[in-house]
């Protein structure tokens, strides 16, 4: 069981196809998986970019929950995608990690890897702490 277990899952990560992998307390870094589905292409056959956008923003936000024991989520004030490949419908990988966390503001970083382990994307985020006080329970 892990802290995820206690929230109730947000429907935009079973649209995404989300699931832990591992995570690491300690450091707030988190492996998460996602599916990108074919429903996710641009008329050229890749994911829109909107959808790697949420995939990245999805990796990120966990790794609060996840340093604070469950005590707090974020809300991401900024992010900024840098597209390196095209992404292709299949099996994705995430990993999130926390640069520096403040009390009210946590900068964050992570890579989006496809099937073949080719990163397609990274981001870079500023996101609000909050406490998990009002977040529905599961």
């Amino acid at each position: 069981m892990s802290i995820f277990d206690t929230f109730a899952r947000p429907p935009c990560a079973e649209t995404l196809g989300w699931r832990l992998i591992e995570a690491d307390p300690d450091t707030g870094t988190v492996l998460v998986a996602m599916e990108g589905k074919p429903a996710f292409c641009n008329p050229g056959g890749a994911i829109q970019g909107g959808f790697v956008a949420a995939m990245l923003d999805d990796t990120l936000g966990p790794t609060i929950l996840v340093k604070s024991n469950g005590t707090q989520y974020c809300a991401t004030i900024d992010l900024h995608v840098s597209y390196l490949a095209p992404a292709r419908p299949g099996a994705f990988t995430g990993v999130g990690r926390i640069v520096q966390m403040g009390k009210t503001i946590a900068f964050l970083e992570g890579e989006l890897f496809d099937a073949d382990n080719r990163c397609v994307a990274r981001a870079t985020a500023s996101a609000r702490v909050i406490p998990t006080t009002n977040v529905p329970r599961a």
